[in-house]
């Protein structure tokens, strides 16, 4: 979470703020008239294996996850505001994350409950003064604040903190599970056309979270993982899990096409 959010004090943003504000000074650098950009975004975490919307968090509803014949999986009725500048951003992500379902564990007196996906989708018209024609670019950037795998043992959870750190831990698997699917299926050697469509099949809808990320895991995307390690020897087996996992990931050759 310090990774993707880090503070508000001046030097500590996360890669989410400044990843944004970086966005709206190249717009505002944009000196060709036949170019207009316009920015929206959405907020969610996963809770539990439920969606909620942390832009509007009076619909404490489950919001279902579709699938677009298109455009792939998307979450239905979430919030989806049109932003025009960086603060516009801050002050709407100040308020997600004062949404977010966050506790106290004997690791972490803020520990993140859920995982977090802001959402920016980024468009740009261009008018061909030419043929006085319009052409459309839509591209999609998701940012992901995972929750940290736990140990019940480590973290003292009870009731509660243990469901909820179940939940975690079973995305954060299938999670795993995608990683190391698709990073067989792009190392390994070409098989026999049914042996390859047997070893093809990723489990992406066995968690919300791999559901939802499907594009960005092995579709049309680049896509970067930001792993956090400890140096300390009581997270041993959690920081070479880490590592391993990082490993598989970096097998996956993803692809973005425009």
């Amino acid at each position: 979470s310090y990774t993707m959010m880090g503070k508000q004090e001046k030097g500590q943003e996360g890669i989410i703020p400044q990843l944004c504000e970086d966005l709206f000074l190249r717009i505002n650098d944009n000196g060709n008239t036949d170019m207009a950009y316009s920015v929206e975004v959405s907020y969610m975490e996963i809770y539990c294996e439920r969606v909620r919307d942390l832009l509007n968090p009076k619909n404490k509803g489950n919001l279902r996850v579709r699938e677009h014949p298109l455009l792939g999986p998307y979450v239905e009725d979430l919030s989806k505001l049109a932003v025009t500048s960086y603060t516009d951003i801050a002050d709407l992500m100040d308020s997600g994350n004062k949404a977010r379902t966050v506790a106290a564990t004997n690791m972490n007196e803020t520990s993140s409950r859920s995982h977090a996906v802001f959402t920016i989708i980024f468009t740009q018209k261009r008018h061909d003064v030419e043929t006085d024609l319009c052409t459309e670019k839509v591209s999609k950037i998701s940012l992901v604040d995972l929750a940290g795998s736990e140990r019940a043992d480590s973290t003292g959870a009870k009731g509660t903190r243990l469901k909820e750190g179940a939940n975690i831990n079973k995305s954060l698997t299938t999670l795993g599970k995608v990683i190391s699917a698709l990073a067989e299926v792009d190392s390994g050697p070409i098989k026999q056309s049914k042996k390859k469509k047997k070893m093809d099949f990723i489990p992406y809808r066995d968690s919300v979270l791999t559901w939802l990320l499907r594009e960005n895991l092995g579709g049309n995307s680049r896509t970067a993982m930001v792993a956090a390690l400890s140096p300390a020897d009581i997270n041993y087996d959690e920081t070479l899990s880490t590592l391993r996992y990082a490993d598989r990931a970096k097998q996956i050759k993803c692809n973005a096409v425009i």
